[in-house]
């Protein structure tokens, strides 16, 4: 399977309204060819022309709608409900030749069936069953030229199958959805839980490494400025240069390990020491847009979403420009790095796994198991682009 058929298929099966809104096209397509076959002599023919068309038209529209975007909660609702309304009015419209709409009567099971609710698609599809009989019991009462032939409960039988099929089929997929979820929810609290000790060790080694090493390195370079003072030597500069440089690089270590801005001031602050951390570096220019977003509940994990990107772009990209923004939408915060460097083929980060590579890839794991999303496209030449988005709760 192609990667974009790949995608498409998952985004179509990632809710239920929308593999139902397909899956009633073809069906649609079916009652209006075996009706035309059959050459059925309705009711009202012209109100059944005109409900079916409209029906049609509603379910292509609807089609198109789900494939936009985001469907809302009570899209599952409204469809199912059109296609109750377009049953009825088919069935009332076609009178005595309702036989022939009997595929129209399967729609309402199936199309219950992708909202995960057991219970509404065995009512529905029992009802479904009780309704396609009562209207031949009814019109064969009422009008002597038409006879209850033996097939009808036939019929009725195979809608009593559907609907338990179609119950026991939404059963298991609830209780496999449910079960994903408590798996989902145990994974999130392990990461979480993972992430929560990383910042501990962290924050221990950050203060150890600031109380020891740290504080002998500045008090060396302190006792050797005051030599230089006394005697000029030029292994006492390169000395002094040494430590200086030692110094420099052991507190970007702690800031990374533990970074005091974070705690103090929020996100924005320690993005922006971070950036110019790298700025001082000299290796490319760095653009940022960032937004105030305070202390959100995520700012850790987009802090070290932001440090991993950036010593990727350091390290990997070769690049001469690089775009970092933050932004803060009603309920979610986005951080974006782009660069101009020389890209990659992204199926290449698991990959790498293997071989020890997990900086990209753990972050994509923790991304997603705290419920965010990181979205990485690039192209070999072509500069690499990652958002990352999570959600904008306070901590």
């Amino acid at each position: 399977m192609g990667r974009p058929l790949a995608r498409f298929v998952d985004f179509v099966s990632a809710e239920p309204v929308r593999l139902s809104a397909f899956l009633r096209l073809p069906l649609i397509g079916l009652i209006v060819l075996l009706v035309s076959v059959w050459e059925v002599e309705h009711w009202l023919p012209l109100a059944y022309a005109l409900i079916l068309s409209a029906y049609s038209v509603a379910a292509l529209v609807w089609a198109v709608v789900v494939l936009r975007g985001p469907v809302p909660p009570w899209a599952g609702w409204v469809s199912t409900g059109i296609d109750v309304l377009a049953v009825v009015a088919l069935c009332v419209v076609s009178g005595g030749a309702t036989v022939a709409l009997l595929p129209v009567f399967f729609l309402l099971p199936i199309s219950v069936a992708f909202q995960d609710r057991p219970a509404l698609a065995a009512a529905v599809g029992v009802c479904t069953a009780f309704g396609y009989l009562g209207v031949w019991i009814v019109y064969s009462k009422r009008d002597d030229t038409v006879e209850l032939p033996t097939v009808v409960y036939t019929h009725f039988g195979l809608l009593l199958w559907l609907a338990a099929a179609m119950t026991a089929l939404c059963y298991f997929l609830t209780r496999a959805a449910a079960r994903v979820a408590a798996l989902l929810d145990m994974r999130r609290t392990l990461v979480a839980e993972s992430m929560r000790a990383d910042e501990r060790h962290s924050r221990a080694l950050a203060e150890e490494l600031h109380d020891g090493p740290l504080q002998d390195l500045l008090a060396v370079r302190l006792d050797l400025d005051e030599v230089r003072e006394r005697c000029t030597d030029p292994r006492l500069d390169a000395a002094y240069r040494a430590v200086q440089n030692t110094v420099t690089r052991l507190r970007g270590t702690v800031t990374a390990l533990h970074p005091q801005v974070l705690t103090e001031l929020g996100l924005t602050a320690a993005l922006r020491e971070l950036i110019s951390d790298y700025e001082q570096r000299g290796n490319f220019v760095i653009e940022a847009d960032l937004e105030d977003v305070d202390r959100p509940r995520s700012q850790s994990l987009l802090y070290r979403a932001a440090r991993e990107l950036l010593a990727n772009v350091y390290k990997h990209a070769g690049a001469r420009t690089v775009q970092v923004g933050l932004t803060r939408e009603v309920d979610t915060i986005t951080l974006s790095v782009v660069d101009d460097g020389r890209g990659f083929d992204p199926a290449i980060v698991r990959r790498r796994v293997p071989q020890g590579h997990i900086g990209l890839a753990s972050l994509m794991v923790r991304i997603d198991a705290m419920g965010g999303s990181m979205n990485l496209t690039s192209t070999p030449g072509g500069g690499t682009r990652v958002s990352v988005t999570t959600a904008a709760g306070a901590d």
